[in-house]
Formats: structure tokens, C-alpha cells, sequence
């Protein structure tokens, strides 16, 4: 099987343009093929066995061509050996499968490979302008007066003898350097750099089939800086889900960088990648699918966040709680899900909850809202929340504790409702049993002495119709709490 190799020269970009660093290109170029090298200031690429999964040759020619001149390089050639690559990149000739081997490399001067330009003025005076001229030297004299490696690797460029270079390997973390051609003042202008530093990224998480998640761009200030200025800042971006995507990194490095004011000129770059995560490719269809043009929800979300803050934009997330009104929590959408899933809990859960619950007024034994109420189900008993604690504006701690008897209701007008009755601690109940007069003091009556688990207790057996509206049957009177009143919680729809 032929080879192809394509030779980047990371050492011909005009002064103009910040130095690059052949590592980084070296792990740039990882995306393409796990046969990358690395010497000096040229990096190889042998992508014989990669062009399948890129769709061809062509295909794959020109995402590596328009990746290298993002990343500043000009200097780029093919060809079916690594030093004709290399040959051909510095002498400006893209296509080196253009013509036979020979007829490619014969014309060119002794400069265009190293060990043949070590000798380069003993080989002019005996008359050699090309390396065609070598070519045609005797080979014994030139093993005799000259050393073994120029005969290895003409033999090698002509593809007369195999090559064999140390494949750079994949580092278990990414982090890359940029140094500046000139001092940057303002936050938004780091991104040109920036997005250098993010091609290098992409390439690393495309060799270990990870996407990342966070990533802290760093820059240093310049030494002529004020007294006050410390000597960098940094800037961590998130993402909602593992990307590889440079377009969507930049735009989102782009709405966090004009949001900061830097204390002094920048004068070089750094980027980490702080949290990746295993990326899955999405299954591509073989006819297109006019659904998935434009941005996705997550990465517009991801926008809005990086301009308004990171508390701005919330989502939803379950919790594993037996209270109504902390069976769920606001949290930012970049922040970390819990891995468990929250079990359904028994029994039926109303569509609209009240922020704070609405006493109810009591006729007899039943509870009032725009008329009487007819309790269909219940009593459904939620008890816990003695850990949960909240301090006041004095210095105070007020336990969120709740200890309820939940009941579905009906209304003639407003439909189905979830009510409940607050219960008091045992201790408490027993003190006023004989008494309903003390029912408003129970919703701040908590007992600091109840230990154990939160509990939610509803079985069937305790699940009672009653037929009319103020019916109340035995059952009911002692399942419910005396002391207690009623609350309008939720409403079904």
C-alpha cells in the first residue's frame, strides 16, 4: 500500500503573525491520523489509512489545508515520502503526486533536505547543483568520502527504502501556550489567539473521543505593566454538554471575554481543558433532515447565560425530597446532574403548587374554598425536613421541618384541589388535644427533638371517600389532626 504523507513547515509565518509552536500543531493534526511527527519545526502527517473516514482524498486534503492556515501555516505540501513532502513544502510545491517521484525531485536544489545541505559546499565544488547531480555521483565513492545517512536518506526520499519516525503521543491533559506578536489591551481582541489555542483543543479531544465540558483560557500581562496589575487573569467557560465544536467554544469564549476588563496589556495565552467527558457522535441519516438547521437549545442557552451570568439562566432539576415544595430546584444549566435517577412517588401530584399555602376557612368539620369542599382521597402523610435549616436576618436558624396530612379535594367551582392539615408534634397534639382553639400557632410549631429519615406514609388502607361534603366519617376524624387547619397547597388541572 502507497503512503502519503503531507509535511507542515510551522516555521515560515511572516513576524506578523504569533509564533507556532510545533507541539500544538502535532496535536492538532491527531484529529486525521494517529501517525503524526514531530522534528524541529516540521510535522508529518501519514494519512493513507484515514482518507476513508473523511470521504477521500480531496476531502480530506482540504480540512487539513484550511485547519493549518487557520493555525497560521503556509508552508504545506504532499507527496508519497516524508522528505519529498518535506522538499516539496519549502520549495513551494503543493502537489508532489503530480509526476513520478524522480522527475519531482531531481531538479530541486541541495537545500531542500537537510543531510544532503550538511555537504552542500563539498558536493558544489565537485560540480553537484541538484539532487539529481548526487544521484549520479558513484555511490561507493560517496559511502567513502561522505557519511552513511546521505545515501539513507536520498534512498529515502526516492521512496527507495522505508521510513520510520517516534508517532507523537497523546497526553492524558491538554494544555497549550500562545505567545503574542504585539500587546493586546482589550479582552474581546484575545480571540484571535484564542481560537488558535481552540484549534489545538479540537484535535486533542478527536484523538481521545472526548468532548469537553470546561476549559479556562489564561493570559499574562505584559512586564511593563501597572504596580496594581497582578500578572495574568482567567477566564473559565462551560458548556452544557460535551462539544468538539470550535465555532460554538468561540462563540462562547467571545460572550465571557466582553464581559472582562483587563488590568494591562496581554502579552501571551494559555488554555487548559478543565472537565471533559466521554463525546458520542450523533447518528448521521443518509437522506437530510431539514429539522436540525439552526442553533441548538443548549448552545443558545449557553449564549444568554455567558451575557447575563451564571445565575440568570436556571433549569429544573428533581430532588429525592418528600416535600412539595423541594421536590425540586432551580440550578444553573452548566452545573452537574445528579447521576441517580428520583424515584416517582406514590399517589397523585397536582399539576400548580402555591408558593406559600392559603389557610382555609373551617364550617363544622369542613374546610371552605368558594364553597364546601368534598374530600375524595387522603389522608397521603408527608413528614420530614428536621435537617433542613435556614438562617434569618438575625443571626437565627429557622428549620424547614413540615409534618402534614394531604388531601384531594373537590370543589363545584374550582375543580380538584390538594389541600392538607398541618399536624403538630406528638407532644404538642397531646397538650391540645382537648382543644381546637391553638390551630394558626401550628404552622410554626416544629418539634427540634424528631430524629430519622423523612418519611412519606400513604398506604390504601388509609385512602378514604367520603360522599358528601361535610360527611366525615370516624376513620376520618381520626386520621386528621384536631389542633390543626386546613391549607389550600395545589390545584389540579
Amino acid at each position: 500500500m502507497s503512503l502519503h504523507w503531507a509535511a507542515l513547515l510551522t516555521n515560515a509565518a511572516c513576524d506578523s503573525t504569533p509564533r507556532i509552536d510545533p507541539q500544538g500543531v502535532a496535536v492538532w493534526a491527531l484529529q486525521f491520523t494517529p501517525r503524526v511527527a514531530q522534528q524541529a519545526q516540521t510535522v508529518w502527517l501519514e494519512v493513507a489509512q484515514s482518507m476513508r473516514l473523511f470521504s477521500g482524498e480531496d476531502t480530506l486534503h482540504q480540512l487539513v489545508e484550511a485547519g493549518a492556515a487557520e493555525l497560521g501555516i503556509t508552508a504545506l505540501a504532499w507527496a508519497p515520502t516524508s522528505l519529498a513532502a518535506l522538499a516539496c513544502a519549502r520549495m513551494g510545491i503543493r502537489d508532489g503526486f503530480a509526476m513520478p517521484l524522480a522527475q519531482l525531485l531531481d531538479p530541486l536544489p541541495l537545500t531542500c533536505i537537510d543531510a544532503v545541505n550538511i555537504h552542500a559546499a563539498t558536493l558544489a565544488r565537485l560540480g553537484c547543483q541538484t539532487l539529481a547531480d548526487v544521484r549520479q555521483l558513484p555511490r561507493g565513492g560517496i559511502s567513502r568520502r561522505f557519511d552513511s545517512q546521505l545515501l539513507l536518506v536520498l534512498d529515502q526520499a526516492y521512496g527507495l527504502r522505508p521510513e520510520g519516525y517516534p508517532w507523537v503521543k497523546i497526553a492524558q491533559t491538554f494544555s497549550a501556550k500562545l505567545e503574542l506578536p504585539g500587546r493586546v489591551d482589550t479582552a474581546p481582541a484575545l480571540m484571535f489567539g484564542a481560537r488558535r489555542l481552540l484549534l489545538q483543543l479540537k484535535g486533542w479531544l478527536s484523538a481521545r473521543q472526548c468532548g469537553v465540558t470546561a476549559f479556562t483560557l489564561h493570559w499574562g500581562h505584559d512586564a511593563l505593566r501597572a504596580r496594581d496589575a497582578s500578572a495574568g487573569g482567567s477566564l473559565t467557560a462551560r458548556t452544557a454538554q460535551p462539544t468538539q465544536n470550535v465555532d460554538h467554544l468561540c462563540r462562547l469564549l467571545t460572550e465571557n471575554l466582553a464581559r472582562v476588563q483587563l488590568l494591562a496589556p496581554v502579552g501571551d495565552l494559555a488554555l487548559s481543558a478543565t472537565e471533559v467527558s466521554p463525546f458520542i457522535e450523533t447518528n448521521r441519516s443518509l437522506l437530510p433532515d431539514t429539522r436540525a438547521s439552526g442553533e441548538a437549545v443548549d448552545q443558545v442557552l449557553e449564549r444568554i447565560q455567558s451575557r447575563l451570568g451564571h445565575k440568570r439562566v436556571l433549569r429544573p432539576v428533581l430532588a429525592e425530597d418528600t416535600r412539595m415544595a423541594w421536590m425540586a430546584h432551580w440550578q444553573p444549566i452548566n452545573a452537574t446532574r445528579p447521576g441517580t435517577k428520583v424515584r416517582q412517588l406514590p399517589g397523585p401530584q397536582p399539576t400548580w403548587i402555591l408558593k406559600n399555602p392559603l389557610q382555609l376557612d373551617v364550617r363544622g368539620d369542613c374546610p371552605l374554598y368558594q364553597g364546601p369542599l368534598q374530600l375524595l382521597l387522603g389522608p397521603e402523610r408527608v413528614e420530614g425536613g428536621w435537617w433542613h435549616r435556614v438562617t434569618e436576618a438575625d443571626d437565627g436558624q429557622h428549620s424547614l421541618q413540615v409534618a402534614r396530612d394531604y388531601w384531594v379535594a373537590l370543589s363545584q367551582h374550582a375543580g380538584a384541589l390538594w389541600i392538607f392539615q398541618q399536624r403538630l408534634p406528638f407532644h404538642e397534639h397531646s397538650r391540645h388535644c382537648d382543644s381546637s382553639r391553638h390551630c394558626e400557632q401550628s404552622e410554626a410549631i416544629h418539634d427540634p427533638g424528631l430524629h430519622g429519615l423523612p418519611r412519606r406514609c400513604a398506604t390504601r388502607n388509609d385512602e378514604v371517600s367520603v360522599q358528601g361534603p361535610c360527611a366525615v366519617s370516624d376513620q376520618v376524624r381520626g386520621a386528621r389532626n384536631e389542633a390543626a387547619c386546613w391549607y389550600l397547597h395545589g390545584i389540579f388541572a
